[in-house]
């Protein structure tokens, strides 16, 4: 069997290409104004410094402007609840991410669910993710949003399947089952509790890796012809499914990396790009 590989990677340059494009009309149209991301960071981990100046060079890739607002490791809730509450009120701001995890002392949950609903292009609210899973207008979180953009623009056939969604995370597994809901797929939720997994995940047309363990999906438990996306990154270089043994009997497959990672960051600077043709274009 030839599989279809999920090119994540190339699919976002195109992404990027055409989000220039659209960037460079809404110049055109409002004298030089453009969708502004800011991000913040709290704390000095260097992971996080480097994933935030990942997502300021994807808007500078596209003619977005970004700002970054940083905070010591010793910011209070309080605190850090001020600097969303200025970013909420600043209409030269689009899209708002905050970046996780933030430190021990501090509510991580009031503050995500802080920032304003036509801002939170990362799709990390309780607002926002009910809304999604009504069926409401709302930005999806950005790695499950991702995947289904990547699933769509290969054509994956979603209505009728059977997924299974390995994982039960607030920003993947959880609202990843609800889009595949919405998409009219019959979804299972797993997670790395559930007895009898192996069972569950041979039955599956469709399986999302997103448990956070490196390869913890073994190939022998996914049935030939199935769709198998892979969630994870380890420092391994490997995902949380064993894909070498897969290759040549699955339908399509995304790579680690260059799968579902470059479609995260794309598809957060494309819902600030969508935010901001709504405010000022």
């Amino acid at each position: 069997m030839s599989a279809l590989i999920l090119d994540g990677k190339a699919l976002a340059q195109q992404f990027e290409d055409e989000m220039r494009s659209r960037v460079d009309k809404l110049k055109d149209k409002t004298n030089g104004r453009t969708p502004i991301l800011a991000t913040i960071l709290v704390g000095d981990d260097p992971a996080s410094a480097t994933y935030v100046k990942m997502k300021g060079n994807a808007c500078e890739r596209v003619g977005m402007g970004s700002i970054r607002v940083e905070l010591p490791s010793s910011t209070t809730t309080e605190q850090l609840l001020a600097e969303i509450k200025k970013l909420n009120t600043n209409p030269d701001v689009h899209g708002i991410l905050l970046q996780h995890p933030v430190p021990e002392q501090i509510d991580e949950r009031a503050c995500f669910d802080a920032i304003a609903l036509e801002k939170d292009v990362d799709g990390v609210t309780c607002l926002g993710f009910g809304r999604m899973s009504m069926g409401e207008a709302a930005y999806g979180c950005a790695t499950p949003q991702g995947i289904m953009r990547l699933l769509e623009h290969y054509k994956i056939p979603m209505s009728g399947k059977h997924a299974v969604v390995v994982g039960r995370s607030a920003i993947l597994g959880k609202p990843m089952a609800m889009m595949l809901l919405n998409a009219n797929a019959t979804v299972t939720i797993c997670h790395s509790r559930t007895q009898n997994l192996a069972d569950h995940i041979r039955q599956a047309d469709i399986v999302i890796g997103a448990v956070g363990k490196p390869e913890f999906i073994k190939a022998d438990w996914i049935k030939d012809g199935a769709v198998v996306v892979d969630a994870g990154y380890h420092p391994e270089k490997c995902g949380d499914i064993e894909l070498e043994p897969l290759k040549d009997r699955v339908s399509a497959w995304t790579p680690v990396p260059g799968g579902v990672g470059p479609m995260t960051i794309n598809t957060l600077i494309f819902q600030t790009l969508e935010s901001g043709e709504k405010s000022i274009g």
